[in-house]
């Protein structure tokens, strides 16, 4: 029975311990994993755009804001723009975008920005 509990006990205890891990990297998508999703402007970029920026570039643009970012074509075309002001945290002026919605819109380019 000694014999046993010398066998089981170590195992046992290697089993729990391989199990856990205090890393959290796992619990948030990396930006391939991101892109592998198939971003769409649709789907993932309008509404952040429409949460974030259309109070200013709507239709007319306002408070100095000096184009419209209410289509894909407009958001498209100014992608990397919007990108770096979002990343720099020059843009939106309310404040910086929270880092999920930044890796967003660089996967989208990445990916080929898909309507």
């Amino acid at each position: 029975m000694k014999n046993i509990l010398k066998f089981i006990l170590p195992l046992a205890s290697i089993l729990v311990f391989s199990c856990s891990s205090d890393s959290e990297e796992d619990l948030n998508p990396t930006e391939k994993e991101v892109i592998e999703n198939d971003i769409t402007y649709t789907a993932d970029i309008k509404p952040i755009i429409t949460n974030n920026c259309i109070s200013c570039h709507g239709v007319p643009p306002t408070n100095g804001a000096p184009f419209s970012l209410t289509t894909f074509s407009e958001v498209s075309s100014r992608a990397n723009n919007i990108f770096t002001r979002t990343n720099n945290g020059t843009m939106p002026p309310t404040g910086k975008l929270p880092q999920t919605n930044i890796d967003l819109i660089s996967a989208w380019i990445d990916g080929g920005k898909k309507e």
